[in-house]
């Protein structure tokens, strides 16, 4: 219900008319729609219910951010709702920017070079050593550096002084974990949108006096983008289920999911672009938007190679076979307890 609440609110709030024009006036976010996603508790899904929050979990969250890449949503709702927030009630539950759900809080991870939306949040939560700061934009200098997508903001944070609120080190791994599997999330979301918009393309277009998705190339292009979207999809939701067990068998089925998601949406955009032709091209056609937003989400969180590696680290320390397919390390040590 809550993920069906989030498709209507995007629909109603962010088409393709509505970026576009907040792109011409250099709007880093849309005060109206970002007051209906905290409206309607968007803001609050992850956090705690003592807090005023849903105090769901990743499991709940994947489906938004899912919504969310299909929207192509320019407001840092995933960073902000589903990666900071939970960090910041693991570190200082009682803190009162976990109250305020219409605050926005930018999360400057070391695996991402620039911290995303930081110019417009209430607070950014930091690291150095593993020590986890909060600081308040005074507290901070921010150096714009460019994106390829022109919705996703990115800074070069300066900091001296900060707030220490914890030295958890594995808040972080944590963050980490949330950020790859939703960002794999709206990929997948990405997707779907790209191939939704290519299907109503050819549906129209003629040649020859025919629509082109009448032809079987056109069908057999499309078809392989849907193929990599329902392989993703499955991905993503296992590794939001396991993403709680906190070891090499989640983390690698997250970076799985990264993986298999960044591809879906790569080919996915690529296929939109063919199927329109020359003009998929230009401007007018909305599938750049996607196109961008996939590329940069491909390297947040963790590019390619950090997530092979993880996978490969999986295969290579952890035992393999179709018996340990779905196995977690409480799993394995009571297997070993029996033996």
């Amino acid at each position: 219900m809550v993920a069906e609440m989030a498709r209507k609110v995007f629909a109603d709030s962010c088409s393709t008319a509505q970026l576009r024009c907040q792109l011409s006036k250099g709007m880093a976010r849309d005060s109206g729609r970002w007051a209906t996603l905290v409206k309607t508790g968007l803001t609050a899904i992850m956090v705690p219910e003592n807090a005023g929050g849903l105090g769901l979990a990743e499991v709940d969250f994947v489906l938004v951010a899912e919504a969310a890449g299909y929207a192509a949503l320019p407001e840092p709702l995933v960073e902000s709702a589903a990666i900071a927030m939970p960090l910041l009630a693991a570190a200082d539950p009682g803190h009162e920017l976990l109250a305020g759900h219409s605050h926005s809080v930018a999360i400057g991870h070391a695996i991402n070079p620039f911290v995303a939306d930081a110019d417009t949040a209430t607070a950014l939560l930091l690291q150095r050593n593993g020590t986890t700061y909060l600081l308040r934009p005074g507290e901070v200098q921010l150096t714009r550096q460019e994106s390829i997508d022109p919705f996703r903001r990115l800074f070069s944070v300066d900091w001296n002084v900060g707030t220490q609120i914890s030295a958890d080190a594995s808040l972080w791994e944590d963050a980490l974990d949330r950020g790859a599997l939703f960002a794999a999330a709206q990929c997948v979301g990405l997707a779907q949108r790209s191939i939704d918009i290519a299907v109503e393309y050819a549906k129209t277009r003629e040649q020859f006096g025919k629509p082109i998705g009448s032809y079987q190339a056109v069908k057999h292009l499309i078809a392989n983008a849907q193929v990599k979207v329902e392989f993703a999809r499955p991905v993503i939701y296992a590794g939001a289920f396991t993403l709680p067990q906190r070891d090499a068998y989640s983390r690698a089925r997250i970076s799985h999911a990264k993986l298999v998601a960044a591809e879906a949406a790569d080919l996915a955009a690529r296929t939109s672009l063919q199927v329109h032709g020359a003009m998929g091209y230009s401007w007018e056609v909305d599938v750049h938007f996607l196109l961008k937003r996939g590329l940069a989400l491909s390297a947040a969180w963790g590019g390619p190679a950090f997530h092979r590696g993880r996978v490969m680290a999986r295969m290579t320390e952890q035992p393999l076979g179709p018996e340990h397919t779905f196995a977690h390390k409480r799993l394995e040590n009571e297997q070993n307890a029996l033996l």
